[in-house]
C-alpha cells in the first residue's frame, strides 16, 4: 500500500540518482584527487632522465609525482625511472625505487640484476623483445648500465638478442 510516508521516502531515494555522486546504489562516488599538472609530470620525467637533485626536490615537493608518466605522443608513455633506466642512471634509479617507484624489466636491466631479468624472461618469454619507452631495447637499457649489467648484456645475447 502506498503511504504517504512510503512515497516521500521513495520520492527522496529516486531524486538522490540525479545528484552528481551519488549511486544507484545509495553510496556516494569516490571523490578523486585533482591531476597532477601536466607540465609538473614533464618536468619531474626530464629530470629523472639526468638530475638526481631536481628529481629529489620535486618529489619532495609532490610525493604522488613518483609514478607519474608523461605522454610523449603515439603511445610512448614515460616515468622518471624509465628517463633514468635508459640514460644509465643507477643514482637515479635507486633513489626512486628506495621510494617506491614501480620497477620494470629494463630498470633491472640497467642496474644489473640479472636474476630479475632472467625471472622475468623465463615467464614472459616475449619481454626480451618488447620496447620500451621511446622504444628503447631491453639490450640498450642494459649497455646503459656500464659494467654493473655485463652479466645482463651477455645474457641477452645469449638468448639471441643482438641490439
Amino acid at each position: 500500500m502506498l503511504t504517504r510516508k512510503n512515497f516521500i521516502k521513495r520520492a527522496v531515494a529516486s531524486s538522490a540518482l540525479l545528484i552528481p555522486g551519488i549511486s544507484a546504489i545509495g553510496g556516494t562516488a569516490q571523490n578523486r584527487p585533482t591531476p597532477i599538472d601536466s607540465a609538473l609530470v614533464k618536468d619531474f620525467v626530464s629530470k629523472g632522465h639526468s638530475d638526481l637533485e631536481g628529481t629529489k626536490q620535486m618529489l619532495a615537493e609532490i610525493p604522488t609525482i613518483l609514478n607519474a608518466t608523461w605522454d610523449w605522443g603515439n603511445g610512448d608513455y614515460e616515468t622518471a625511472l624509465g628517463g633514468a633506466s635508459h640514460m644509465g642512471r643507477p643514482d637515479i634509479a635507486q633513489y626512486l625505487i628506495d621510494r617506491g617507484a614501480r620497477l620494470d624489466i629494463f630498470t633491472a636491466a640497467m642496474m644489473g640484476k640479472l636474476d630479475l631479468v632472467k625471472m622475468i624472461v623465463a615467464t614472459y618469454p616475449a619481454s626480451l623483445t618488447s620496447a620500451g619507452p621511446h622504444g628503447i631495447t631491453l639490450m640498450k637499457h642494459a649497455v646503459m648500465g656500464g659494467e654493473a649489467a655485463l652479466e645482463v648484456v651477455e645474457y641477452l645475447k645469449s638468448q639471441g638478442i643482438a641490439k
